[in-house]
């Protein structure tokens, strides 16, 4: 493998080797450069589409409500699309740092694991079989999505801790392809047995879609995204380590088993919420870790809360060019990061050949 590619995915730097305060103070100047490009990207992108509106004019409270349609085009229509754009991009960047680092594999994906899979299954069912279950303002297809991707999780965590040994990663990774290949057939049966209007639903969702008309999908998102993100805050130096190997993990005080457990779960949460949300939008979790380990390095303290950050607002960037390049036709935004995220996913190939 380049030396230098391996020093972008997978070796973290040496814990210790600089001196505390050093660290401490390029975390908080990289992580708050990535949070400054991210607020403004946030507040430009719902300004731009087909009908160009002013943000000064939309955060005016001197204008009344029903005459300022500069504030209501941007809270009402484009700022619930750039909400959940920002969370799911944020979700999909930090799940695959966490991923690739537990699984020592620089091409490990959220989506490696099946939980899209699982995920774009309930959703399926719930779109062909017309299941009208929603509750509380949110819809059957994102609560069905949601409970597809547990049971997607229950599956593959209970294959890979079967094994005498624990948690196995290489069990993990073999049940995930697996079960991404059984779900993906089922996902084909069910389009099959659809008619032809269920079936262009269907694969409209399977492309990744934005198309958030309100705050209530992403306020029911919100809870299980803040119990993933709240173990990501913990994990960074144990990433650090797990990526030297379980061995020396182990060696340095680190109780691997559970360290994995968190990992897995939190970083499958984290998933299931983001394609609940958005929809299998793909390529993001490989592209930007990648592309944040390029400009930062590799220590995981870093990158983990950089990549968050810079997801967020390479999805809604993504988005914007959806719902611009083609006005007032609306393209899915997973179009969009598949033809960023194949050539990219090609290049790490050659690169690590």
């Amino acid at each position: 493998m380049n030396v230098r590619l391996r020093a972008a995915t997978a070796r973290p730097v040496r814990l210790g080797a600089a001196p505390a305060g050093q660290v401490r103070r390029r975390i908080i100047t990289v992580v708050s450069l990535f949070a400054a490009g991210t607020i403004a990207v946030l507040l430009w992108a719902p300004t731009v589409g087909s009908t160009s509106i002013s943000l000064w004019r939309a955060l005016d409270s001197t204008i009344p409500w029903d005459q300022n349609v500069d504030a209501q085009i941007f809270f009402v229509a484009r700022l619930p699309r750039v909400l959940s754009g920002a969370i799911v991009g944020a979700a999909l960047a930090a799940a695959g740092v966490v991923l690739q680092a537990m699984l020592r594999n620089p091409l490990a994906t959220p989506f490696t694991l099946g939980v899209s899979a699982g995920g774009a299954l309930g959703a399926m069912l719930a779109i062909a079989l017309g299941l009208e279950l929603g509750t509380m303002g949110v819809s059957s297809i994102p609560i069905a999505s949601f409970a597809g991707s547990l049971v997607a999780i229950g599956i593959v965590y209970w294959l890979a801790s079967s094994q005498k040994r624990g948690l196995s990663t290489n069990v993990l990774l073999l049940a995930g392809v697996t079960l991404n290949s059984f779900f993906s057939a089922l996902i084909l049966f069910v389009q099959y047995m659809a008619d032809f209007a269920e079936s262009f639903r269907t694969v409209r969702w399977l492309m990744g879609d934005l198309d958030v008309g309100s705050f209530t999908p992403i306020l029911a998102a919100l809870p299980f995204l803040a119990v993933a993100f709240g173990v990501f805050a913990m994990l960074p130096r144990t990433l650090n380590l797990l990526t030297l190997g379980e061995d020396v993990a182990a060696a340095r005080g680190v109780e691997v088993i559970h360290a994995q457990r968190l990992a897995f779960f939190s970083a499958s949460l984290a998933t299931g919420a983001a394609v609940s949300l958005g929809g299998p939008i793909g390529f993001i979790g490989i592209v930007v870790p990648h592309l944040v380990r390029l400009m930062v390095g590799s220590d995981h303290r870093i990158v983990l809360p950089a990549a968050a950050l810079f997801g967020a607002a390479f999805t809604v960037l993504c988005d914007l060019v959806a719902r611009t390049i083609m006005a007032p036709l609306e393209l899915p935004v997973g179009i969009i990061t598949a033809l960023i995220g194949g050539p990219f996913f090609l290049w790490l190939l050659v690169k690590k050949s």
